[in-house]
């Protein structure tokens, strides 16, 4: 579709879940793309390790096999736990997304999504960093530079780049392309640990309220989670946002560790011995705060756009939704000719983006904000936690899991806020 002299139709930089997906739908369509990793697979990544079914419906899409025999932990739901209460909520019986979520580690997880991508026919490039944009005379982007496995300096052209490098962004910053700091951020901790009482669990479960052995009813500040990965082990993490006083102020990993020595003895998660691997932690982009999406042949994907969901920290879904979106986009665009009508495509992919998920997000923006506050936080907790249908519609709007059309009351309402809030 474009000058044979080019390594590859579209060079996509990053092979996590937003990158590995946009270059699946590329190959699938006949493009020639280029997939570069900095690291080698099988490689860990910080992340609660729990799929909704927003990432389960895009698992689908790339034909993966996400039965239990494939070595995946099925999810009902969503546990809730806050203001002395535990609720579970089932996700939503809905046409457009499966009912069912999932858990597995990012250790094989991304190397699964690359892995399709190659048998769909990407060229996958591992322990290959990327270093910086190359420019053309106008100052647009023809292609990248990069480090081989070797260190020896490496330069690949494409008409077309997606940067999908995750949350440090730096092939947009190479471009310019700061973080926004009026948008959310978030940082979130986790750590594994052996569970024989927990591992197995079939819902997600989300801690509203955190408190430690010497606090008492003190609330330690952020939201927890224990999700079950089925192989005898827990991913057990917690989140603080940008909006809470606590934010930079705060030790995470003590407070994680304040936080898991008062659960019960029985799960094992107070006991060090069960312990696997230090705690980690990584930031959380959240609601657009990298724009523009597109700029001088750079489409930006995932958590390089910013496009972490502010309402539950979710990532994966939107990374590679905005994968699959980028991969229409650009071959859309490779089809006409370069220059106006091919910019025409492209310029369609912020907006569309913005269609998708400004509202939304905007809302999402707002309700950072708000549970930032610790009163308001308790109030709500306090006053929601004791009705299931309210509960049941604040996971459908936390979870973004609603029909667009045809759907019940609930999702209609959710719907609509979306649409009348302006886009973030």
């Amino acid at each position: 579709m474009t000058d044979t002299q080019n390594d590859a139709d579209v060079i996509v930089v990053g092979a996590g879940p937003g990158g590995s997906t946009a270059a699946f739908h590329l190959a699938r369509h006949g493009l020639r793309v280029l997939l570069l990793e900095k690291t080698e697979f099988p490689r860990e990544k910080v992340c609660g390790d729990g799929l909704t079914p927003r990432a389960v419906k895009q698992l689908i899409k790339m034909g993966i096999d996400t039965t239990e025999d494939k070595g995946w932990l099925h999810n009902r739901g969503l546990r809730v736990i806050g203001g002395g209460i535990r609720l579970e909520l089932d996700w939503p019986d809905l046409a457009s997304y499966p009912d069912y979520g999932l858990t597995r580690t990012r250790m094989d997880f991304d190397d699964m999504l690359a892995t399709a991508a190659t048998a769909a026919g990407a060229t996958l490039r591992t322990g290959t960093p990327v270093t910086g944009p190359i420019l053309d005379r106008t100052g647009r982007v023809v292609g990248v530079t990069a480090t081989g496995p070797g260190k020896e300096p490496l330069e690949f052209r494409a008409p077309l780049v997606i940067a999908a490098d995750g949350v440090s962004g730096r092939f947009a910053l190479a471009l310019g392309i700061a973080k926004r700091e009026d948008r959310p951020m978030g940082v979130a901790v986790r750590q594994y640990f052996r569970s024989e009482f927990r591992h197995d669990d079939d819902y997600l479960e989300s801690w509203l309220e955190l408190r430690s052995r010497e606090s008492g009813d003190k609330l330690l500040p952020g939201y927890g989670w224990i999700f079950g990965l089925g192989d005898g082990r827990v991913n057990v993490g917690l989140g603080v946002l940008n909006s809470s006083v606590a934010y930079g102020k705060t030790n995470y990993k003590t407070l994680l560790s304040d936080w898991v020595d008062n659960t019960p003895a029985e799960w094992g998660l107070s006991d060090p011995a069960n312990a696997e691997g230090k705690p980690q932690g990584a930031a959380l982009p959240m609601g657009f705060n990298r724009v523009p999406h597109y700029t001088r042949g750079v489409l930006l994907v995932g958590d390089t756009g910013g496009m972490v969901n502010p309402f539950n920290g979710e990532g994966i879904a939107y990374a590679m939704e905005s994968g699959e979106l980028a991969a229409e986009i650009a071959i859309q665009a490779l089809a006409r000719p370069q220059g106006t009508a091919r910019e025409r495509v492209l310029a369609n992919y912020p907006t569309e983006l913005k269609a998708r998920y400004g509202g939304y997000y905007r809302l999402g923006n707002i309700f950072v904000k708000l549970i930032g506050n610790p009163q308001v936080m308790r109030m709500a907790t306090k006053h929601g936690m004791p009705h299931p249908m309210l509960m049941r519609f604040v996971l459908k709007l936390l979870a973004n899991l609603t029909d667009p059309r045809g759907g019940d009351a609930m999702d209609r309402v959710i719907n609509a806020m979306t649409r009348i809030a302006p886009a973030a």
